[in-house]
């Protein structure tokens, strides 16, 4: 007798370890960085409760699964924390890359340096690192990191910096001249006094740019390009700078954990994050790019030619890949972090 279509599709579900299965989903994730119209429709397709709890730093993610006893079956590291995580056994090997979704994954996210052959992660989003000013508030250049180290007087005390250390170090890095990663103990100097004699003219350390930059609470922020789309789109006078000095390219990315409870619900979620209409929802809400070909297609109208989205051709040369660092090199931007938290 032939099999059914449903059972056809459920074999091939279950030879890729994609079994139905209801329940729970537990995601750990950025903070207002989810679709809710995505999971909404993850859970009803899949019958899953999907519970989303946020983190706002890699570091803050990494320790906290570090200490056990977390509930979470999904996290979203960035590229240059997904080696620490693989590394420290953190993360299932749940080999996404067998997935019958995995063909829409574009060529040049299928095998990156951070997770060869994507046996742990799937892409969520891409973006650059840069800053976000008011042009009402300052009407220079807004294309150098000059705005957050060496603040204009327009914009004194009306500065936010994101919070984040790797992408706040390595600002100041190629400020200073350097290398992203770099252990030039000359150059980590200059980005220690530059961050120390930069802070005073700083209003805040905080996340929270999209609801405080359309507020006018802050006039610039070092921020990430999606996060200044969606502040443009509330305010036109917003735009965000590429920095001439440079500026870090990264990516985001769904893993499950070692220890999840709901590991056939987690890879249902990775399978499903790497259809192109669910990537593209996903996109509309946080509004950055993603790394799954087709997708754009499912973007709003007002995502596709933004500046903040695709990078203008005359800035790509700025861009340096986001790596992770030396263990010795991650331990003296720590040093400088503390410092500068006091």
């Amino acid at each position: 007798m032939k099999r059914t279509l449903a059972a056809l599709a459920f074999g091939l579900l279950a030879s890729t370890g994609l079994a139905q299965a209801d329940g729970e989903l537990n995601i750990y994730n950025w903070g207002n960085y989810t679709s809710p119209d995505m999971i909404k429709k993850f859970e009803e397709q899949n019958k899953v409760k999907v519970t989303i709890t946020d983190y706002d730093s890699n570091d803050t993610a990494l320790a906290k699964i570090r200490q056990g006893g977390h509930g979470f079956d999904i996290v979203v590291p960035s590229q240059n924390y997904v080696p620490i995580w693989i590394q420290e056994g953190l993360l299932l090997e749940s080999r996404p890359d067998e997935m019958p979704n995995f063909k829409n994954v574009a060529e040049d996210w299928k095998n990156p340096e951070f997770d060869p052959g994507r046996h742990y992660t799937v892409p969520w989003a891409m973006g650059t690192v840069g800053v976000v000013v008011n042009t009402d508030v300052y009407k220079g250049p807004i294309d150098t990191w000059g705005i957050i180290f060496d603040t204009p007087a327009e914009l004194k005390g009306k500065v936010n910096v994101v919070p984040e250390m790797t992408d706040v170090i390595d600002a100041a890095v190629l400020y200073n001249g350097g290398t992203k990663c770099t252990g030039d103990k000359e150059i980590l100097k200059k980005v220690r006094d530059t961050l120390v004699k930069a802070k005073p003219d700083w209003v805040a350390m905080e996340y929270g740019t999209i609801e405080k930059m359309g507020a006018g609470d802050f006039a610039a922020s070092s921020d990430w390009n999606g996060s200044a789309l969606r502040q443009r789109l509330k305010n036109p006078a917003i735009h965000y700078g590429y920095p001439k000095e440079g500026f870090v390219n990264w990516s985001d990315n769904i893993a499950v954990l070692k220890d999840a409870k709901n590991v056939d619900n987690a890879k249902l979620f990775l399978n499903f994050m790497m259809d192109p209409e669910n990537a593209g929802m996903n996109s509309g809400f946080h509004r950055y790019a993603n790394g799954i070909a087709g997708s754009d297609k499912f973007m709003p109208d007002d995502m596709k030619g933004a500046p903040e989205v695709e990078i203008p051709e005359d800035v790509k040369a700025r861009g340096v890949p986001s790596q992770t660092c030396a263990p010795e090199v991650q331990e003296l931007y720590t040093k400088i972090w503390t410092e500068l938290q006091k």
